[in-house]
C-alpha cells in the first residue's frame, strides 16, 4: 500500500490542470511518446491494450530483472504516462504509442548514462518516430566531446520538430546541466501538493526562464512487481509535463511543435527573472491551443 502521505492521482492532475484535458482525449497511437529511462515491466494488467514498442539498444527495452533499480525507475515512469486509465497510476496518455528505449543497466544502484549513451538514444528515438521525449537520468563521464555530441542530437531532435521533456536533477542545487541549459529541452522541476518546489530539485535561470513544476511529492505509480511504489523527484515530475504535451498533440495533430511548446510553457504576464519555473497549467494550455488553432481539434 502506499503511504498515507501519498497523494491521490486525481489530487496531481487537478493541481496541474490535466483533469479537464484527459476528459477530452486518452491520446492517439500516432503521437509516439519516446521514453528514455530504464527497461519497463510490460506483464501486467496495468498496460493491457496499450500499444508500446522496444527500440533496440544496448540494453533491453523491457525488464529482466524485475527487482533491478532500472526496471523500477522505468517501470514507475511508464505507469504515468501509459497505464490503464483508472487503475492507480495517472495513466495520462495511455491511448499514444509508447516507445522505450532503455539506457539504464539493470545492474546499476542508480539510473544513469554518459552524454553519449543519450545522445545516442536521442537520436534512436526520433528516427523512430518518437515526437515527444522524456529523459530522466543522471549524466556521468562528461567529456567534451561527449557534451558535444549530446548537444548535436538534442539539436537534431529539435529540427526534426520533437519536444524534449528532462527532469531537472534531484541534488538540490542551483544551476544547469548541457541537458537541461539546452534551448529546445523544456526541463521539469519536482514541487509540492501546493505547487512549491521541493528541496531537492535543482534550480536555475536556465530551468527558471524555460521550465516548468509539476507533481513530484510523494506520487505514486507502478512498481515493477505490479504492486503500487510510491516516489519522489524530478523524475515523477517529468512525466506530468510529457503526458500533457502528448494530450495536446492528440488534439491538435497538426500543431507545430513550437505552437505546442508556447501553449505548455506561456505564462500569464510573462516569465519573471527567477529560478524557479511555473507550475504546469494544461488546461491553459489546451484553450490557448484551442483559440490558436480553431479547427485542430474535434
Amino acid at each position: 500500500m502506499p503511504p498515507a502521505n501519498a497523494h491521490s492521482a486525481l489530487d496531481l492532475l487537478d493541481l496541474v490542470g490535466l483533469t479537464g484535458l484527459m476528459q477530452r482525449t486518452v491520446g492517439i497511437p500516432q503521437v509516439v511518446v519516446g521514453l528514455i529511462d530504464g527497461p519497463v515491466a510490460m506483464n501486467m494488467p496495468h498496460f493491457a491494450g496499450q500499444t508500446v514498442r522496444e527500440l533496440p539498444g544496448e540494453r533491453g527495452g523491457f525488464c529482466s530483472r524485475a527487482s533491478s533499480t532500472a526496471c523500477m525507475h522505468g517501470t514507475f515512469v511508464a505507469g504515468i504516462l501509459s497505464a490503464t486509465r483508472g487503475s492507480m497510476p495517472p495513466g495520462i496518455c495511455p491511448g499514444c504509442t509508447l516507445l522505450v528505449r532503455s539506457i539504464f543497466a539493470e545492474t546499476d544502484d542508480v539510473p544513469c548514462a554518459t552524454p553519449k549513451e543519450l545522445a545516442v538514444a536521442i537520436i534512436d528515438a526520433v528516427k523512430a518516430g518518437a515526437r515527444v521525449l522524456n529523459v530522466s537520468t543522471t549524466l556521468t563521464q562528461r567529456s567534451t566531446r561527449g557534451e558535444r555530441e549530446l548537444e548535436e542530437a538534442l539539436g537534431y531532435a529539435s529540427r526534426r520538430g520533437v519536444i524534449a521533456v528532462a527532469a531537472a536533477g534531484n541534488e538540490a542545487l542551483v544551476g544547469s546541466s548541457s541537458l537541461t541549459q539546452h534551448p529546445s529541452v523544456i526541463p521539469v522541476v519536482s514541487c509540492d501538493r501546493k505547487g512549491r518546489p521541493t528541496a531537492e530539485s535543482n534550480l536555475g535561470s536556465c530551468i527558471g526562464r524555460r521550465g516548468l513544476s509539476a507533481p513530484g511529492k510523494n506520487v505514486t505509480s507502478l512498481g515493477s512487481n505490479g504492486k503500487p511504489l510510491t516516489r519522489s523527484g524530478t523524475s515523477a515530475a517529468a512525466p506530468f509535463v510529457t503526458g500533457a504535451i502528448a494530450l495536446l498533440w492528440s488534439e491538435f495533430p497538426s500543431a507545430s511543435a513550437t505552437q505546442i511548446r508556447l501553449a505548455v510553457t506561456r505564462t500569464r504576464g510573462g516569465r519573471r527573472r527567477a529560478i524557479t519555473p511555473p507550475l504546469l497549467d494544461a488546461w491553459a494550455a489546451y484553450q490557448a491551443m484551442h483559440d490558436a488553432c480553431p479547427r485542430g481539434g474535434p
